[in-house]
C-alpha cells in the first residue's frame, strides 16, 4: 500500500543532459562576439608591429647611457646704451631714432610733457571770442599737497583717478580746467623746519628771530613746492600750469580774509572764550586734529615732551577757588 508521504524515487530522464556535464562544455559564442575578439586580436598585432619597429631605430642602450655634453654657458649680453634724450626742452620729441628691442619707460616718457606745456594743450579750450564750450564745461582744483615732504603713493592715486575724469570731458569736448597747487600747512612746516634747524645748526626759532625763521621756511617752500610740481609732471596730469597756486599767494590769502569777515558779519562765525588745546613746546593753539586726546578717570602723574623724563606733572583734576 502506497502513502502520500512516503519518498519517492528519482527517475531518470535521459532527454535532460546532466548539469555537472553541462557545465564542462564551454557556451556557444555569438557572431558579434566573434567580431570584437577579432578587432582586439587586429589591434594588438598592430600595437606590437609599432613597438618592434621603435626598437629598431632607437639608438642602443649603450649609446643611450652615454653622459650627455654639458651647454656651453651663453655669453653674457652686452649691456645696452643708457638713454640720452637729444630733443630740445619744449621741442616735439625726435622719433628719428630706432625703436628700442625693450620697453624702456625712461625713453618712452621723455621729452613729450615739456612739449604738450609749450603746445598748450592742457588749457581750457574755448571759443573764438573766449567763450565757453557750448557743450558746458569742468572745473577740478587738485586737493592741494602740503609742502611739508614729497609726494607718496597715496597723492600718485589720486592724481591718476583726477586726471583720467579730467581727460575724459576734455575729449567730450567740454571746457575743462585743471588747477594744481600746494598748501603752506602752516604749523607742520614750521615744526618740520624748527627740527632740520635744530639737528643741523642746533639752534631755535627764538635763537634766528621771527624774521630770519621766516625766510628758513619760505626757502623750505620753495625747495619742496618744486619737488612736488616736478612729480605732477613726471606723473603725466593735464594741469593748466599758468594757473598754479600756493595757498598763501596774495589773491588767496586776499580771498580768504575776505570770507571770513563776510562769516563773521553775518554771524557764522564768532569770537568768544573757549578751551584751547595749547602747546607750551610751541606757544600756540592747536587744531583738535593735530592733538592726540587720552582720557583720564582720575588724578594721573603724566611726563610731558620737553621736561626731565622723572618729572611728573598732575592730570585729571579741576581745582575750584576764589578770591575773597
Amino acid at each position: 500500500m502506497s502513502s502520500d508521504n512516503a519518498s519517492q524515487t528519482p527517475v531518470h530522464n535521459p532527454e535532460q543532459p546532466n548539469a555537472a556535464a553541462a557545465s564542462d562544455c564551454p557556451p556557444e559564442k555569438s557572431k558579434n562576439q566573434d567580431k570584437n575578439e577579432a578587432k582586439r586580436k587586429a589591434k594588438m598585432e598592430k600595437f606590437l608591429a609599432k613597438q618592434a619597429a621603435g626598437k629598431a631605430t632607437t639608438p642602443d642602450a649603450a649609446a643611450a647611457a652615454a653622459p650627455k655634453k654639458e651647454k656651453e654657458p651663453k655669453a653674457a649680453p652686452k649691456p645696452k646704451p643708457a638713454f640720452v634724450n637729444t630733443t630740445p626742452v619744449g621741442e616735439k620729441k625726435d622719433m628719428t631714432e630706432p625703436m628700442a628691442d625693450s620697453y624702456n619707460p625712461v625713453a618712452v616718457e621723455s621729452a613729450w610733457y615739456s612739449w604738450w606745456e609749450t603746445q598748450g594743450l592742457f588749457a581750457p579750450q574755448t571759443g573764438p571770442d573766449g567763450e565757453i564750450s557750448p557743450k558746458g564745461r569742468f572745473v577740478m582744483v587738485t586737493p592741494p599737497p602740503n609742502v611739508t615732504g614729497k609726494l607718496h603713493i597715496g597723492h600718485a592715486m589720486f592724481v591718476a583717478i583726477q586726471d583720467s575724469i579730467v581727460r575724459w570731458n576734455r575729449m567730450r569736448g567740454i571746457t575743462t580746467l585743471f588747477v594744481p597747487g600746494c598748501d603752506h600747512a602752516g604749523i607742520s612746516t614750521q615744526v618740520v623746519v624748527e627740527k632740520q634747524l635744530w639737528k643741523n645748526e642746533k639752534l631755535t626759532r627764538h635763537d634766528l628771530g621771527r624774521e630770519a625763521f621766516v625766510d628758513r621756511v619760505w626757502d623750505y617752500k620753495n625747495q619742496y613746492a618744486g619737488t612736488i610740481m616736478n612729480q605732477f609732471r613726471r606723473l603725466g596730469a593735464s594741469y593748466d600750469w599758468p594757473r598754479e597756486r600756493f595757498s598763501l599767494d596774495d589773491m588767496l590769502t586776499r580771498a580768504t580774509r575776505e570770507t571770513f569777515v563776510r562769516m563773521f558779519n553775518d554771524g557764522i562765525i564768532y569770537r568768544s572764550s573757549r578751551l584751547v588745546n595749547w602747546c607750551h613746546h610751541m606757544n600756540t593753539a592747536l587744531s583738535s586734529l593735530e592733538v592726540e586726546n587720552l582720557e583720564l578717570t582720575g588724578p594721573t602723574m603724566l611726563s610731558i615732551p620737553g621736561y626731565p623724563a622723572e618729572e611728573k606733572f598732575e592730570f585729571g583734576v579741576m581745582i575750584h577757588f576764589a578770591y575773597q
